[in-house]
C-alpha cells in the first residue's frame, strides 16, 4: 500500500513521533492506522494518541433537565464557524431541539429530522437555517435519559462541553457536582465491569512489550503489569478517578458516602473527533479576484 504524506501528517499528529518514525510505522503496519499507533506504543515511540482530544469543527453542546429531574437531553449541533455559532438563530435552534428530545421517544437521527418543529419538520427548520446563516449546519449526536425510580442531572461548560448523568437515587446537587467532574476529567466508563477485556488485553500487551526492555525478571514484570493495569482503570473509569473538588477521595467513596450510585452518563465536546478544514484566507480572497 502506498504510504502518502496525509497519512504520515496524520499519524504525527496523532502520537507527536517523528516523520520518519510515522512513516515507518505505517510501512510496517501495510498502512493500517490505528495497528501502525499500537506498535509505537509498545515500543514507546508514540507520545500521545491524540484523537481524542482533536477538536475540529464549530457549533454548541445543548442540555436540558425536565422539571421533574427524571428525564435530561444533550445535543450536539455543529456549524463551520465560531461566529455562526454564536449567532442567536443558531443558538436558538438548538435550544428548540431539547424539548423535542424530553417529549417524545426519539432514539435515531432519522427520528429527530423528522420530528415537527414550529410547524414544520425539524430538517425543514434545520435547512431553513442552513439558506438564511450560509453555512452547513448538522446535528450531530444527542443522547436522552428518563428514569422513573432515579434521578438526572446535567452540566454545561460554556457552549462546548456538556454532560449528561443518571443516578439511582434522585440528588440534584450530587448529579450536578459527578456532571462537572466527568466535564473535567473525560472518563469513558462508569466502572471496571464496563471496560472490555478486548481493550484490556490490548493494554496489558503494550505494558509488557514496554517493561520487557527493562530487563527485569518475569515476575517482577507480571507485578509492574498488574499495576499499570490497576492506574489505566482507574483514570479511564468515573468511580476509579480521585473527585476533583477533594482529590484525597474517589467518586466511588463520595457515591457511597451519598448512599448512590450512577447508572450512566454522555459527555460530549464540540468537533470532538472530526478533523478541521484548515483555511487559507488569504488564496480565498486571491481566487475570488482572479474569477472577477
Amino acid at each position: 500500500m502506498d504510504i502518502t504524506a496525509g497519512m504520515v501528517k496524520e499519524l504525527r499528529e496523532r502520537t507527536g513521533s517523528g516523520m520518519m518514525e510515522c512513516k515507518k510505522a505505517l510501512v510496517e503496519s501495510d498502512g493500517d492506522m490505528e495497528l501502525a499507533i499500537e506498535n509505537m506504543r509498545k515500543s514507546g515511540l508514540a507520545k500521545a494518541d491524540k484523537k481524542s482530544d482533536r477538536i475540529a469543527a464549530e457549533g454548541i453542546i445543548g442540555v436540558k433537565v425536565n422539571d421533574d429531574h427524571k428525564a435530561v437531553a444533550i445535543v450536539d449541533v455543529n456549524c463551520e464557524t465560531d461566529f455562526v455559532a454564536k449567532s442567536p438563530d443558531f443558538v436558538g435552534f438548538v435550544n428548540s431541539l431539547l424539548p423535542v428530545l424530553l417529549s417524545s421517544n426519539i432514539e435515531t437521527d432519522e427520528q429527530l429530522l423528522a420530528a415537527p418543529l414550529g410547524g414544520v419538520t425539524v430538517d425543514e427548520v434545520r435547512r431553513g437555517l442552513i439558506s438564511k446563516l450560509g453555512e452547513n449546519i448538522t446535528i450531530r449526536r444527542f443522547e436522552t435519559y428518563k428514569t422513573e425510580q432515579g434521578g438526572v442531572a446535567c452540566y454545561l461548560h460554556g457552549s462546548k462541553i456538556g454532560v449528561i448523568v443518571e443516578l439511582t437515587a434522585a440528588n440534584n446537587e450530587l448529579g450536578k457536582d459527578i456532571a462537572m467532574h466527568i466535564a473535567a476529567s473525560k472518563p469513558t466508563h462508569v466502572s471496571e465491569e464496563q471496560v472490555s477485556p478486548e481493550l484490556i488485553e490490548k493494554e496489558k500487551e503494550i505494558f509488557i512489550a514496554q517493561s520487557a526492555e527493562s530487563g527485569k525478571p518475569a515476575d517482577i514484570i507480571e507485578k509492574m503489569v498488574a499495576g499499570q493495569i490497576r492506574k489505566f482503570l482507574a483514570e479511564i473509569t468515573l468511580v476509579g478517578q480521585p473527585y476533583i473538588k477533594d482529590d484525597k477521595m474517589t467518586v466511588a467513596k463520595l457515591l457511597e458516602s451519598k448512599g448512590n450510585k450512577v447508572v450512566r452518563f454522555a459527555r460530549l465536546q464540540v468537533g470532538e473527533g472530526i478533523e478541521k478544514k484548515v483555511e487559507n484566507f488569504a488564496e480565498e480572497v486571491m481566487a475570488q479576484v482572479r474569477g472577477s
